[in-house]
This record gives C-alpha cells, structure tokens and sequence, in this order.
C-alpha cells in the first residue's frame, strides 16, 4: 500500500510512469543511450530501457560526506576526475583536512569498485549519442550534478536527465548541465527522497547485476 505521502509503490513502478512521460515527448527515440545512476537508478532506468527499448548503461557516482553523519553530502566525485563540493556545507572537510583525504581515497577507490563490477559505458561509447540519464530522485542534487558534468565532458550529442521527483529548489542548477528535465514531481518542500515511494528498500551489487544481465540480454541485438 502505498503511503499518504508517496507516488508510486516502488521503483519500478516510478520507472513505468517515467518510461511514459518519455514517450510522450519523443516518440523516436532511436539512437538513444538510457544512463543509469546506480545503484537505486538501475531499477528505475531499467524500466525506462525496456519500455522505450533502448540499451542501458551505468555511470556511477560517489557521494562524499562525514563518516558520522553520512546522510549529509558535502560532495561528489564521478569519472574522469570530476569532483563537485557544496559551498554550504564543505566546511565541515575543511577544519580536517586529512579526513577530507581519507574520505576522498575511500570513495574513490568504491567507485573504481562500481564502475569495473557494472561494466560502466566506455566513454567513447557515449560521445555523440544522446544520453537519458535516470535516477531514482534527486534531493541536493550534487551527486547528479558531478554525473552530469562527467557525462557532458564525454561529447555527447544530446543530455536529458529523467527522475520521478526531485527537489525543486535543486533544478536551476541542473537543468545548467542538460539540454533537457523530464520530471514527474518536484516538490517544495522535499524532505527524502524515499518518502515520495511506497516501498525505497536499499539496492545491492547483487540486484543490480541481475537487472542489469537481463536488460542486456534482451538488448543483445542492439549493441552499442
């Protein structure tokens, strides 16, 4: 059952309703790249991808926050040395600058970690292609805004960012990196992410290794 705050049941569901939205507004997708942010974004993306049948992708990011207070990001690093610090919030790393270092090494060393088990896009395999990025929502957006600069460094011929709901007060900014927002919901007053659905259990190496072999089996006779 989904609660009095949410919109859809789970993921996936945000996913179908996402793929539509899509649709409506580019019925000719062709030539098109879905780009997943993992790891809650695979299952949303992978529904975009089977719905709109276009191969999928990952581009994983990496959040950077305190150890003691992880839910708070102060930054993000994504590939090709894309690193993304909020001014209101990164002065907590620069009264400890080697915990900044630490922090810096360990996610950097995760997100290595993720890219090699997903089989993250070879960048060339991107350039000039038009790319739908999807996540599963946004709340700073930070993490997306380092993904995005990454991706747009790729040469890329068209960047569209699809998520089922993100904070409004975070889209200046990012419809800055893109050529294009589809949204289903943007809230004033977004307090998580996980609030806006029915079911937002966390998403393991495991879940989306699977989602991500069956959409690529069935995307096996278009490859990139």
């Amino acid at each position: 059952m989904i609660a009095p705050d949410a919109f859809w049941t789970d993921r996936r569901a945000a996913g179908l309703a996402l793929a539509a939205r899509l649709r409506e507004l580019h019925p000719h997708p062709a030539g098109s790249v879905v780009v997943a942010l993992p790891r809650g974004g695979v299952v949303v993306a992978a529904e975009v991808a089977r719905a709109l049948r276009l191969p999928l992708t990952t581009w994983s990011v990496r959040k950077l926050a305190l150890p003691t207070q992880p839910e708070i990001a102060l930054g993000a690093l994504a590939p090709g040395g894309v690193t993304l610090w909020d001014p209101h919030t990164a002065w907590m790393f620069n009264e400890h600058p080697v915990l900044r270092e630490q922090v810096m090494e360990r996610e950097g060393r995760e997100l290595e970690r993720r890219r090699l088990l997903y089989g993250d896009a070879d960048p060339a395999d991107l350039r000039g292609r038009q790319l739908i990025v999807v996540d599963d929502g946004i709340a700073t957006g930070l993490s997306v805004r380092a993904a995005l600069t990454s991706l747009q460094r790729l040469g890329p011929a068209r960047v569209v960012l699809a998520v089922p709901v993100a904070a409004r007060q975070s889209l200046p900014a990012l419809r800055e990196l893109v050529d294009e927002l589809v949204l289903l919901a943007a809230p004033d007053d977004l307090v998580a992410v996980g609030l806006h659905y029915g079911r937002f259990d966390p998403v393991d190496d495991a879940e989306v290794l699977a989602i991500l072999r069956q959409a690529r089996s069935v995307a096996a006779q278009a490859p990139f």
